[in-house]
């Protein structure tokens, strides 16, 4: 077997254990569930990071982030019927639901950065759900994979544009990309398709873009023309 093919078992393997329990399986747990040794499954998790199939913590090796699943806590929880999971971003929680079949809605709960206020929607994979709050999402998508963790981490739902203000001003950062509901809904609708599947391939610029300008998305944060 190939290190690609090992590769590809892993990422399948790191995936379903996300999927059924909701949180990363460990090096041993790999290894029992693909037959490889403790070495090869180190390699396959390197190579996977490399191509940007899962994040690791490059000191460890501890699987840090698997899209849309997440093993750190940043900012989102997202409960289904029988499972608990970490959300990576304000992004990744919403397409949750889309990407799990057997889950046709998930509850997602979050606290507005700059109020703290708590917030809580039931995801469908059938409508956008209600409200007036807004994403704001900060790094370009042309730097996100600079430093993902920190790109997740900073992909928030706020109570409002008020709010979205009030925090630029009490963190100086300068505002990035805010979006409605609706749209944010969309962008998450099949942005991961076949990510639990054998063979899966991550999008391609043209195919990113493709996706952002059907979601509604335009101008330079989204490496798109303005209209």
């Amino acid at each position: 077997m190939s290190e690609t093919e090992r590769a590809e078992e892993v990422r399948l393997a790191v995936y379903g254990g996300f999927a059924r329990i909701g949180r990363a399986p460990g090096a041993a747990e790999l290894a029992a569930r693909t037959g490889f040794d403790n070495r090869e499954v180190r390699q396959a998790l390197e190579l996977l990071h490399q191509t940007r199939d899962l994040v690791i913590d490059t000191a460890t090796g501890d699987i840090v982030m698997a899209h849309p699943f997440s093993s750190v806590p940043l900012g989102f929880s997202i409960m289904g019927s029988r499972t608990l999971w970490w959300g990576g971003c304000a992004w990744d929680s919403f397409a949750i639901p889309h990407l799990l079949r057997d889950e046709p809605d998930v509850l997602v709960a979050t606290r507005c950065p700059a109020c703290d206020a708590p917030h809580a929607w039931v995801a469908r994979r059938d409508t956008p759900p209600p409200g007036d709050q807004v994403a704001h999402f900060l790094v370009p998508v042309a730097h996100m994979w600079d430093d993902i963790v920190h790109t997740c981490g900073n992909q928030r739902l706020f109570c409002s544009t008020g709010c979205v203000d009030a925090w630029l001003k009490r963190t100086g950062r300068r505002r990035g990309h805010v979006m409605d509901l609706p749209t944010l809904w969309r962008l998450a609708r099949g942005w991961y398709d076949g990510r639990l599947e054998r063979g899966h391939i991550r999008r391609d610029p043209s195919s990113a873009a493709a996706h952002f300008t059907a979601a509604g998305l335009r101008g330079a944060f989204w490496g798109l023309p303005e209209h």
